[in-house]
């Protein structure tokens, strides 16, 4: 593990990725300590207040601090996106793994099932899950989580069909070991690596994709601090102040930013023989 992250923060990505997010956890973790006002707090003398001494990133229409509610609204986004990837990438990797496995007709009719979904785009189809069980946050994380594991079975499969044929998960299938603890414990842990990396790069795409589903009505509901809430809510007074778009929208970019570059880094990390 310690080699790993060497190699990991030898990359110029990889680098970049790991600081950029340090400081989006340590604004999830200490944001409501640094921010200066509450979230919800209102001064009505200071609406659309521009960003200055008083309001670093300015005020909305009610005269709420956009800084506050930026840092408030890390733990609403992030943390959020994180547990629908890592949902959507267990059931996918499950799936995956299973697949590859049983072979055969139970591989192809797995596989067909998993083409069909894939055929619809991630965004389509969450919007069609999030406005099938109505808006919220929890439906939203749903949403994403089923948008994300056809994808991530596809990719597990492709790297445990090679795993079945090593000589490990023979000697468990001699030992008499049931298929499911084949699959659990002989399998799954050594396509780990792949996984991972696709993972990553995927909570960047989980980040935008809560965002949007809070722009459109179908995430997070008010009074949240959810950054792409705070988007949909500034839209309307984009022209006069900007800043409540500006924001939220670069906190997204940049936290997107992240992940993408630590991906790339733990690519390379992982693959050292790749390196260029």
């Amino acid at each position: 593990m310690t080699d790993l992250f060497r190699r990991l923060l030898c990359t110029k990505q990889g680098a970049i990725g790991v600081v950029i997010l340090l400081v989006v956890t340590l604004i999830c973790v200490f944001g409501p300590a640094l921010a200066p006002y509450s979230p919800d707090h209102m001064d009505y003398l200071g609406r659309f207040a521009a960003p200055g001494v008083r309001h670093w990133l300015g005020a909305d229409q009610f005269g709420r601090d956009e800084l506050s509610r930026v840092l408030y609204g890390a733990r609403d986004t992030v943390p959020a996106a994180l547990l629908a990837t890592l949902a959507g990438t267990l059931a996918g990797a499950i799936v995956g793994t299973l697949s590859a496995y049983a072979g055969g007709r139970w591989d192809e009719a797995i596989m067909r099932t998993v083409d069909a979904v894939l055929a619809i785009p991630g965004l389509l189809l969450a919007l069609l899950i999030a406005s099938t069980l109505g808006a919220g946050e929890e439906t939203a994380l749903l949403a994403i989580a089923i948008a994300f594991a056809p994808g991530m079975a596809r990719i597990t499969r492709s790297v445990a069909l090679a795993a079945r044929q090593e000589e490990y998960v023979a000697a468990a299938i001699a030992r008499g070991e049931s298929g499911t603890r084949i699959v659990l414990a002989e399998i799954l842990p050594n396509v780990i690596a792949p996984v991972i990396v696709e993972t990553t790069i995927r909570v960047a795409f989980a980040v935008m994709l809560l965002a949007t589903l809070s722009f459109l009505g179908l995430g997070a509901q008010p009074p949240s601090s959810e950054w792409g809430l705070l988007v949909s809510d500034g839209r309307a007074y984009l022209h006069d102040a900007p800043w409540l778009v500006l924001a939220p929208g670069a906190a997204i970019g940049i936290t997107a930013i992240g992940f993408n570059l630590l991906g790339d880094g733990l690519r390379d990390a992982l693959n050292p023989r790749d390196e260029r």
